[in-house]
């Protein structure tokens, strides 16, 4: 069908009768010792954002306005910071954000899976009688517009749609793989498979999905109530709602990079390893990076914290502090040492005659003299002691820190204790 059938009155319309559901409860296990306190999605990036700012400012950008975020696991910090950052909708316009916690709706037990989480909170959002649910995941970096998204599910009376995006085959076995009719319709779908099958318009890669659903609300109802009473269910989205559906329901495949998208490229990360969560980050430092940080047009929202800005200090020979190729956020203070493609959070440190090269440095770390780092992440309020080596020695890092299957080097407080 045409894509203008829908005006822009009508567009309107159709995003303002779906809210969104953001699925924010889960551990994050993956980051290793940077969820040992706080949920994924509340895990700092960027210099000043948590994850989980990505996904909600789509939403706002988008006009979707009334947005819910189904906490679970240690949710302290991210409802601190939806309370303080993201108050900021009418909520007499039906404008918010709810922080939703388990319900335990379906017995003692809390979400047992995605499909689980958005069942046990179904009542909670039917009551409004939206006509379509927009479900997201907290955890993903990128920038989407999810009214194009709306438009293309009504445009084609589909029943569900799925937004996926394509990734080399030897990444794809840690998504669900999906192939695509001629008309967009989803024809098979598998979670997680150990030999992927490619997109044949793209041989080298497969399309995968990006976590991102829209279901009509009745449809959603009818197939939650009867799935989650099946016998081994595993009460998840891509392991069983979305396969159980492509018989007797119209299900499509939403290509991202093929329907338009802010920015000049189809930017898409799932931050869930270090391996990831690193290159993301280091993708900000770029002298002209795929994510658009800058982009007026498409703000990426947060908390923001009354900080001054950030400070270089000294000028001397072999005591200048400086930054090349980096990202600095408020409050932070190089205080001469030399700073390089590196991304320095909210409050660091970076005492004199230290050098940073390929570093991640959260909230309120602080890094004394001569210290020499590089291919790290310093987990938030770390103090490093004075002279300080890692990444220069593979066997002493291994022994003292974490080290990702790619090489990145993660530092707690409690491993330098």
């Amino acid at each position: 069908m045409s894509e203008n059938r829908y005006s822009h009155t009508s567009s309107n319309r159709l995003v303002r009768r779906s809210v969104a559901l953001v699925l924010a409860g889960g551990k994050g296990t993956r980051l290793k010792e940077l969820t040992n306190k706080v949920a994924k999605p509340a895990v700092s990036f960027g210099g000043k954002y948590r994850i989980i700012d990505f996904t909600l400012s789509n939403c706002i950008n988008s006009g979707v306005r009334n947005i819910g975020v189904l906490t679970q696991y240690m949710a302290h910090d991210l409802i601190m910071h939806l309370q303080s950052g993201w108050q900021i909708l009418n909520p007499a316009l039906n404008e918010r954000v709810s922080i939703i916690p388990a319900q335990q709706r379906t017995g003692e037990n809390w979400y047992r899976g995605t499909a689980d989480a958005v069942y046990q909170n179904l009542d909670i959002i039917d009551h409004e009688h939206y006509d379509r649910v927009l479900i997201l995941g907290g955890d993903h970096i990128y920038k989407m517009d999810y009214s194009r998204m709306i438009n293309f599910h009504a445009e084609n009376d589909a029943d569900v749609t799925v937004a996926c995006i394509r990734k080399p085959l030897s990444q794809a076995s840690s998504f669900g793989v999906m192939g695509l009719d001629d008309q967009g319709r989803i024809v098979d779908f598998e979670e997680k498979p150990d030999h992927p099958k490619s997109d044949p318009n793209n041989p080298e890669k497969a399309l995968v999905s990006m976590g991102i659903y829209i279901f009509n609300m009745d449809v959603l109802d009818d197939e939650l109530r009867k799935g989650l009473l099946k016998p081994g269910y595993s009460h998840d989205f891509g392991h069983n709602v979305i396969p159980s559906m492509l018989k007797n329901r119209k299900v499509y495949g939403y290509v991202f990079a093929d329907k338009g998208h802010p920015g000049r490229t189809a930017y898409w990360r799932d931050v869930g390893d270090i391996d990831e969560y690193f290159a993301a980050n280091m993708d900000l430092v770029d002298p002209n990076p795929e994510l658009d940080l800058y982009d007026r047009d498409w703000p990426i929202i947060t908390d923001q914290k009354q900080r001054p800005g950030a400070k270089f200090v000294f000028n001397e020979e072999n005591r200048r502090g400086y930054a090349t190729d980096s990202l600095l956020s408020a409050g932070t203070i190089v205080s001469g040492a030399k700073v390089h493609r590196s991304l320095l959070s909210l409050d660091v440190r970076v005492e004199e005659h230290s050098e940073l090269e390929q570093v991640i440095a959260l909230n309120g770390c602080s890094i004394g003299k001569k210290c020499k780092i590089r291919k790290a992440i310093i987990a938030e309020d770390c103090v490093v002691p004075d002279g300080t080596v890692i990444g220069y020695d593979e066997a002493e890092d291994k022994r003292r820190f974490t080290v990702s299957a790619g090489g990145v080097i993660l530092v707690s407080c409690e491993m330098l204790s």
